[in-house]
């Protein structure tokens, strides 16, 4: 598994934190954003074109709020991203939802908070079945 990680310029202190912690935990972290003055737009379609390439790759958006760059990672064909700002949302939209992009706003969240979202969204598994129905339903709107 690859972590795709990257941020605008507001998002950019809490990327950094975030890639820190991931290595420290021996996730394979890709940072597509090392310039701090890229904006949302850009950074967010990096890290979507970036989770594309490998099925078992997962990415992180982060900008001041996490809207701007879940917008546009869902406009992203093959992409489903949700806007997280607690733990059971991370896990849960990953278990239903299939998700395989968060948005972070670091305006919202803390460091410590940020940690156990990103951990929440990582070590849970999509569950499939019933929820299947919804996922080919949103794949089919883009």
């Amino acid at each position: 598994m690859k972590v795709i990680i990257g941020s605008d310029v507001k998002g950019f202190k809490l990327k950094e934190h975030l890639i820190k912690f991931l290595n420290s935990k021996d996730y394979k972290v890709v940072d597509v954003s090392p310039d701090p003055n890229l904006n949302f737009v850009e950074s967010a379609k990096l890290v979507s074109e970036e989770v594309l390439k490998e099925e078992d790759n997962f990415g992180i958006v982060i900008d001041e709020y996490g809207a701007g760059s879940f917008m546009v990672a869902n406009k992203i064909k093959g992409i489903i991203c949700a806007e997280v700002s607690d733990e059971h949302s991370a896990h849960m939209t990953k278990e239903h939802n299939n998700t395989k992009i968060i948005s972070l706003g670091s305006g919202i969240i803390g460091k410590t908070l940020a940690e156990n979202i990103v951990m929440n969204f990582l070590n849970n598994e999509y569950s499939g079945g019933r929820h299947q129905i919804r996922i080919d339903m949103l794949n089919r709107l883009a």
